[in-house]
Parts: structure tokens; sequence; C-alpha cells
């Protein structure tokens, strides 16, 4: 099985262009994106033809689960669509779990330095997102974690998220809080957590710990949840910098279409082939 390694801010993957998915698909991710006994990543993505779309986008987390969306993976299969010539089209459509989202490519030297892809509008009603919350909006929600309380916004962006705003979301640690709140009651399918701290109203520090992954270096969709909910809290203004460990991601939150822009850089590191 041929593979290229791509990564968006760090947030890695394997991504494989082929008709379709094997049928050991959970099994594979794991054993694939294990750092010590496989190639090693955040999530295994699959190139896939789509009716409805230029290319359907489907990822597996490194346990095996199938996650609905990520910002991240979008940019890196819309660049890898581009450079290995499957397209000459600077605007396409990709095909996801949840919906066909539209990007722009930036390309320089005949290869794509970067992409904005439109996440289509948050959904911020509670049962929806999903949280067991009947509210309209789940914001400064209490979560109670040993002892601890921690206030929470929940978002999705085609997946579910939980932003909690701290005093310094960069040392935070992600290991003591992530997997309690992750499995939490509160998110009958988990949830994607992240920490921020509003540096200003146009610059935003976020750490994040994935659903079925752990911490990453970026993710995009929390990304955006982050956004959102500091707009919401009147922490930033609808357009902002989102510094991650891995870089940073600049989101827009428009006004006119309810949708969320996130641009960003997605790196190409190397094919293999998996035997």
């Amino acid at each position: 099985m041929k593979f290229t390694k791509m990564h968006g801010l760090g947030n890695d993957f394997v991504i494989v262009n082929d008709e379709q998915v094997p049928h050991n698909i959970h099994e594979l991710a794991e054993q694939i994106c294990d750092r010590h006994f496989g190639v090693g990543a955040d999530g295994l993505v699959y190139i896939l033809p789509s009716q409805q779309a230029d290319v359907k986008m489907r990822i597996f987390n490194a346990d095996g689960t199938e996650a609905e969306q990520c910002g991240n993976a979008i940019r890196c299969v819309a660049k890898y669509v581009y450079d290995h010539q499957l397209t000459n089209k600077r605007q396409l459509e990709i095909e996801t779990a949840v919906s066909v989202q539209r990007v722009v490519l930036t390309v320089e030297d005949n290869k794509v330095s970067t992409v904005q892809v439109d996440m289509g509008a948050p959904i911020l009603q509670g049962t929806q997102i999903p949280t067991v919350i009947q509210s309209d909006v789940v914001k400064q929600h209490p979560i109670e974690i040993e002892g601890t309380t921690f206030h929470f916004t929940a978002v999705s962006m085609g997946n579910p998220h939980c932003v909690i705003f701290v005093d310094d979301a960069v040392n935070t640690d992600l290991h003591a809080w992530g997997p309690k709140i992750e499995k939490h009651s509160y998110f009958p399918n988990k949830i994607n957590v992240e920490f921020v701290t509003a540096v200003s109203p146009q610059h935003l520090d976020m750490r994040v710990w994935e659903r079925g992954v752990g911490p990453t270096l970026a993710c995009g969709t929390g990304a955006c949840a982050t956004l959102v909910a500091a707009v919401l809290n009147g922490k930033a203004d609808r357009s902002a910098t989102v510094s991650l460990a891995g870089g940073d991601l600049y989101i827009k939150w428009n006004e006119a279409d309810d949708h969320v822009y996130m641009t960003g850089a997605a790196t190409e590191v190397y094919t293999g082939v998996w035997a």
C-alpha cells in the first residue's frame, strides 16, 4: 500500500489515495499510526472517489475510530490532490462525513502553499453538538473534574468541541484533564478539548486534547471552535490568529453567511510503502 506522510502544523497523517477503504480499516489505522511499530501519525486518511465533489475524504484516528471531520487533514488532502496532479483546479470541493466543503488553494512554484477551507456554520445547540445539555447555546457551563471546576463553551464544527478559557493554555496539563473531560458523561460521543488563553481580541493561544488521539500539535476544527467560543464570550473579534503548538491558523467567522473560514499551511513529508 503506497502512502504519503503529510502534516498540518505538526498534526500528522498517513494519506492513501485509493478506490475504497479496506475491510480491516480500523485495525489498519491503529497499526499504521503507531509511532513505535508503524509509520506514526495522528490519523489515517483515505482520498476516495466522490459522486458529489472532486474527492471524498475519510479519516480514522490513531485509536481506530472514524472522525467526522478534520480541518488539518482536509488541507493536506487539498494539497495532495493538486500537487499530485489529480486536478489542476485551484478551487475544490471535498466531501467529508458531514458535508461537502469548499477549499481555495494558494499556489507558488506549482505547489500549494496555503489552503483556505470553508468549514461551514458552527453548531451551537446543545444536543446537536452533541451534549446532554438542553440549551440553544452551551456557554460557560460548569464541569467538575476530581474536585476542580472548569467552565466550558461547546461548539460543533462537524465534530464536537469543549472550549475552556484559562490563564495559561500553553502550560495546561493536557494529560491530567484531557482524557477525563473527553469521556465525561456530558458528552455522549466523547469530545475534543481545547484550553484557550485570549492574548488579545485578534490573538488566541490554544492547546488541544483530541478525541481518540490525545495531545496533538494542531487541530483545525478546534481552532475554528475556539474562535467561535471566544466571540460568544466576548474575548475575540470575528477574525483572529489562533496559535497552536505547531504554528498559527487564521480563522474568520463571517457574519454574512455564518460560516467559519480557516487558512493555513499543509506540508508533504515523504512517501513510502506499507507492507
